[in-house]
């Protein structure tokens, strides 16, 4: 089993930054790909971001590619996503995810283990 707690989220006005943090708990924490998610208001789940077990590989969504940077630390079970350059659409709850492999994907039905989310507001 694994559990994972999102934090870092708030308020922040466009342009401005956030980091948002995953924190897990559990065994074999560097078994997991991790993958960030986002809901926004009236919108499916998308993929937002995604790391290897090893934080090797990482891969982005068009959409956030070149503002938002993605890491991880294992020996403190944790994965970063840094966001700079915040607008407006990227208002949702960000989700963080595990899958049991060592390549990550942005597509939401391949993890096993889900954060509760943490809200991001982008607005002035």
């Amino acid at each position: 089993q694994l559990q994972l707690v999102e934090s870092g989220g708030g308020l922040v006005q466009p342009g401005g930054s956030l980091r948002l943090t995953c924190t897990a708990s559990g065994l074999n924490f560097d078994y997991y790909a991790i993958g960030w998610f986002r809901r926004a208001p009236g919108k499916e789940r998308e993929g937002v971001s995604c790391i290897s077990n090893s934080g090797g590989g990482t891969n982005y969504a068009a959409s956030v590619k070149g503002r938002f940077t993605i890491s991880r630390d294992n020996a403190k079970n944790t994965v970063y996503l840094q966001m700079d350059s915040l607008k407006p659409e990227d208002t949702a709850i960000y989700y963080c995810a595990a899958r049991p492999f060592r390549r990550c994907e942005l597509r939401d039905n391949t993890y096993e283990y889900w954060g509760q989310g943490t809200q991001v507001t982008v607005s002035s």
